[in-house]
């Protein structure tokens, strides 16, 4: 943790909406609630983003700004930057004090405002990030579109969501892509953010492997230890963890529940599981067990989705990875994060809209 001082810190609410609501197996979601954390000192404004998710967030609830003011009362009276480590019942402020701390360590931006950097082949604007395309949850014909255009920008690698509509429109529509695309074309990766039942999840994911699945996210709600791992042993095709890494901080915790369920992938999102430290002691106890892991973003803000694609370039995987661009929202933040074909590039890598941050600092604070 860098040493920064003086310096004040305060916190800006920004609610971001979509232009289409975003539905899975847990509802749909129309507007996300984000705080940008905001660190001043010498002149300089350092960034971090909380994203809040409303029944899926372990802070998320009718206190979460009280908690927060108060950790930012301390920070200003102490003058020192909390650690990441000592706010993990609050992973997305975790992970917000996390890019603060990385904005201020290593930043080469110029002007006012700095943001969360490593020092990458990704950052040098040398390579971008593989990653896949993304297929929400709507009727079939809204699913088809979306199918057809990222297929038509050159995505080697699908993610459909699914377990919203009737399952035999979502087996149709997987075995229209499969009936067009074999396995060696395309990757087809299924995410049912838990929306099996544990009693007919194993002839469901059956099905799915005679499609060429090459994984599929948590199919059945997290917290059932048992019958994931049973799941895990009987399942045709990879299982990847992702709900079910959310809330599991101790350390003790995190060896016993890989232990238990075995899994053949995990899904890291920095803002629900306490940041980019938080991960990486998931990824040192998934390594000796050959259990394989890929970055993903959680609906971040262009801010945020920075941070992760910086820490993603940093671990330069070449599996893709789920990162996007934002474009799904109406009011993001203009970033250099750009898409060409199926990689995640930075553009340039000094160039943020100045003039939009001023905005936001400028506007009320908790």
């Amino acid at each position: 943790m860098a040493r920064i001082s003086p310096f004040t810190l305060s916190a800006r609410r920004y609610d971001m909406y979509l232009k289409r609501s975003a539905r899975t197996s847990r509802g749909a979601l129309h507007k996300k609630m984000t705080y940008f954390l905001c660190l001043e000192s010498q002149g300089k404004v350092y960034w971090g983003e909380a994203g809040v998710f409303p029944n899926l967030s372990p802070e998320a609830g009718p206190d979460f700004e009280q908690k927060l003011n108060d950790l930012i009362t301390e920070a200003n009276t102490n003058q020192q930057l909390p650690k990441a480590s000592e706010y993990q019942h609050l992973p997305s402020v975790a992970f917000a004090l996390e890019q603060i701390d990385l904005g201020f360590s290593h930043a080469r931006h110029a002007g006012k405002h700095r943001f969360c950097t490593y020092d990458t082949s990704f950052n040098q604007l040398k390579r971008g990030i593989p990653i896949n395309g993304l297929i929400w949850m709507g009727d079939a014909t809204f699913m088809q579109e979306q199918i057809d255009n990222k297929l038509a920008q050159g995505f080697s690698c699908l993610k459909m969501k699914i377990g919203a509509i009737d399952w035999a429109k979502e087996i149709e529509l997987l075995k229209g892509i499969r009936s067009r695309y074999s396995a060696e074309a395309l990757t087809l990766r299924v995410d049912a953010n838990g929306a099996f039942e544990p009693g007919d999840a194993l002839s469901k994911l059956e099905e799915l492997s005679r499609l060429d699945i090459h994984s599929i996210e948590q199919p059945i709600r997290q917290g059932q230890w048992e019958s994931m791992a049973r799941l895990c042993k009987q399942s045709p095709i990879p299982i990847a963890l992702d709900e079910e890494l959310i809330g599991i901080t101790k350390l003790k915790d995190k060896k016993d529940l890989l232990h238990t369920i075995q899994p053949h992938y995990l899904i890291f999102k920095p803002t629900l599981l306490g940041g980019i430290e938080a991960c990486e002691e998931w990824i040192g106890l998934a390594k000796p067990l050959s259990i394989d892991y890929w970055p993903t973003s959680a609906l971040e803000s262009n801010l945020g989705l920075h941070a992760i694609a910086q820490w993603a370039g940093h671990l330069n995987l070449s599996i893709p990875q789920g990162l996007g661009t934002g474009g799904m929202y109406v009011d993001n933040i203009t970033t250099p994060l750009e898409i060409n074909g199926e990689e995640l590039w930075l553009r340039d890598a000094l160039y943020w809209n100045s003039q939009q941050f001023d905005t936001i600092y400028a506007s009320p604070s908790l």
